[in-house]
């Protein structure tokens, strides 16, 4: 059972306990099913997307208004609800996280009739979202991106390349990142809804990684939408694209937190378990040490991660160094929990089909999507020189 202490926290109210104890309760019951080797990758993902929307778990990504749990949405739920997830399975958070990118920017920028049209259907798992941002020569750089998206007559015209996209050739709308034209770098951006059977849109390569999640190259070549699908004010795609990183990057950190948890968990199972010299491999001091370590590299993550969730609530602020301190602490260091629970398992921790084996593939792409740690480092200095 993983440590809950963290719930007595002030950061929290008693709904987020409520939520902390029925998300865990439905996880345990619903994603006993899941198979997280290569299989059918894209049956197990509608399979896992129908059991959320059924337990009600994706009305936490959209506001109330359209079918949703809150207001606004309330980050600590995310991230209890991504926490929670990735304890059970990696894929499960991944679904669950990609409803909430996929529409953020939508939640937060659209005019009324977008909203209306694509949130309801993201809350009860009609609609699969996706986020198109990232680009073969524009990763952390967003700035640099080439993907064109030009005006002709009462239409936006779209040429260009996004790839690693998440839910790419599963999603039913794209949330796209194209410039405009109508300045050089970032405030050249605007930001679009794009169905995903709209000629011109093409799933070009569907891309296999270690932890088995559903990427795509999407091209699209005179891609034709109505002026309608602009979210937002031209320009403001890369204002757009930050404000929903803003929201979902502290939740990068809670599924990099959930790994680190059971990880743990495992390794404190396999230690008390494990018998050497005559005794349990807890006993050796440098079993000890290393669990010491894993126990205090999770709390600090948590505490970086619900500070950052708890400001971007009550605060109502911009939390971009918050958000990149959780991030970046959080996935980095979960990295190495990890790490030390393959040590303790021994050969074992490396054999197929074994938690922490799985848990080894699932953490790694985390240091990297949505704001690579090196990134994060440079949001942090900057934010700590204008302190000055």
């Amino acid at each position: 059972m993983a440590d809950r202490s963290f719930l007595d926290w002030p950061f929290f109210e008693e709904h987020h306990r409520v939520l902390a104890e029925d998300v865990d309760i439905w996880a345990a019951k619903e994603l006993a099913f899941l198979d997280h080797g290569h299989g059918d990758l894209d049956a197990t993902c509608a399979e896992v997307l129908n059991r959320l929307a059924a337990g009600g778990w994706l009305q936490y990504c959209i506001p109330s208004v359209y079918g949703g749990k809150h207001d606004a949405l309330d980050v600590r739920s995310l991230c209890i609800i991504r926490e929670t997830l990735a304890r059970y399975s990696g894929l499960a958070d991944f679904v669950f996280a990609m409803q909430g990118l996929g529409s953020g920017t939508l939640s937060l920028f659209a005019d009324e009739a977008i909203k209306q049209h694509y949130l309801p259907k993201v809350a009860n798992g009609d609609y699969v979202a996706a986020f198109a941002l990232t680009e073969p020569e524009a990763g952390s750089d967003v700035a640099a991106m080439s993907t064109s998206a030009v005006i002709d007559g009462d239409n936006y015209i779209i040429n260009g390349t996004k790839t690693f996209i998440s839910n790419g050739g599963l999603a039913d709308f794209y949330t796209l990142f194209a410039r405009t034209g109508d300045a050089p770098g970032a405030k050249g951006i605007s930001a679009f809804v794009v169905d995903a059977n709209t000629p011109g849109l093409e799933i070009t390569e569907r891309i296999d990684v270690i932890a088995p999640h559903p990427l795509a190259t999407i091209t699209f070549h005179d891609c034709r939408i109505p002026k309608e699908s602009l979210v937002g004010e031209h320009g403001s795609g890369f204002k757009a694209a930050m404000s929903n990183l803003d929201v979902f990057r502290s939740t990068v950190g809670a599924a990099a937190l959930g790994f680190a948890r059971r990880a743990l968990d495992e390794a404190k199972t396999r230690a008390a378990e494990r018998k050497i010299f005559e005794g349990a491999l807890a006993d050796l001091q440098i079993i000890q040490s290393m669990i010491g370590e894993m126990a205090l590299d999770v709390d600090a993550s948590a505490l970086l991660i619900y500070r950052s969730a708890w400001t971007k609530d009550v605060k109502k602020t911009r939390v971009t160094r918050e958000a990149a301190m959780a991030k970046l602490y959080a996935t980095d260091q979960a990295q190495l929990v990890i790490d030390k629970a393959i040590q303790i398992f021994g050969g074992l921790g490396v054999v197929s089909g074994v938690k922490v084996e799985e848990l080894y593939r699932e953490i790694r792409a985390l240091r990297i999507y949505e704001g690579a740690s090196e990134v994060q480092k440079i949001i942090i200095a900057r934010q700590a020189m204008q302190e000055n």
